[in-house]
């Protein structure tokens, strides 16, 4: 088998590079482009321990050791949590694009002609290096959207009644209900609760397609992500909510109290 060594060590350069700038996007880093350049000619160097006969054991170590390596030069070294942290998500990514690379290589390790097959290792490579970018915007795309919905999502838990009722909760900024007597905000739930209806406040409401009128509690407390919410009413909704998986729709001016 021909080993084109510089070939090998320009596309694992690359790869180092396309891991190195991902991480640093996802972990918002503010790093100069000329340390992910350095980081990764040091991962691009580990090549070379392909010829020194090193047991799984030691080449492990080695290569845990050039992986923090690589994460001081090109992130620096502030602390442990820090350098682990940044190394968490070179791994994570580095096994998202691996994946991607072994399926891709995988399904053009033969070309067809005819009823022929042949191996074109050279035409691979190309394919590799121009579809691994790809991969990798594809990944920070469905991060980021990932990171976006699901940091809306809370904990929450409602005592009304001695009872205590634990929902999933999303933060919707165009839930801006309030009752118009003391200025609460309203807490949207899909609940089935004992009520008693002199105790019901009625608060109006409109919305693009219908308006009337929303039945509101006072609970006993309300707890977001374990933190206590005072002055807020839930309203009872007859409505399924649309997005996935919740039981109520929070409050938006709960948002500049939650991370």
């Amino acid at each position: 088998m021909t080993l084109y060594l510089d070939l090998i060590f320009l596309i694992n350069i690359w790869f180092d590079f396309l891991l190195l700038m991902t991480t640093s996007i996802l972990l918002k880093r503010n790093v100069k482009f000329k340390r992910i350049i350095l980081g990764s000619l040091v991962g691009g160097i580990t090549i070379f321990i392909l010829f020194i006969p090193f047991n799984n054991v030691t080449l492990f170590l080695f290569k845990l050791i050039v992986s923090f390596l690589m994460m001081i030069i090109t992130f620096s070294f502030k602390n442990l949590k820090y350098t682990l942290s940044n190394l968490s998500y070179f791994y994570l990514t580095s096994i998202i694009l691996g994946g991607g690379m072994y399926l891709l290589s995988d399904s053009l390790s033969y070309s067809s002609n005819g009823l022929l097959l042949y191996n074109n290792h050279e035409f691979n490579y190309l394919v590799l290096l121009i579809l691994s970018p790809i991969i990798i915007l594809f990944y920070l795309k469905q991060m980021q959207k990932l990171k976006e919905n699901y940091s809306n999502y809370h904990k929450v838990e409602i005592v009304y009644n001695r009872k205590i009722y634990h929902l999933n909760g999303y933060l919707d900024t165009g839930n801006n209900l309030y009752d118009p007597y003391k200025k609460r905000g309203i807490i949207l739930v899909n609940l089935n609760l004992d009520y008693k209806p002199e105790k019901v406040i009625y608060t109006p409401f409109e919305s693009l397609n219908n308006k009337g009128l929303v039945k509101c509690l006072k609970p006993d407390k309300i707890y977001v992500d374990q933190k206590e919410f005072t002055d807020y009413l839930i309203g009872l909704s007859n409505d399924k909510f649309q997005i996935e998986g919740i039981d109520c729709i929070l409050h938006s001016k709960m948002k500049g109290y939650l991370k």
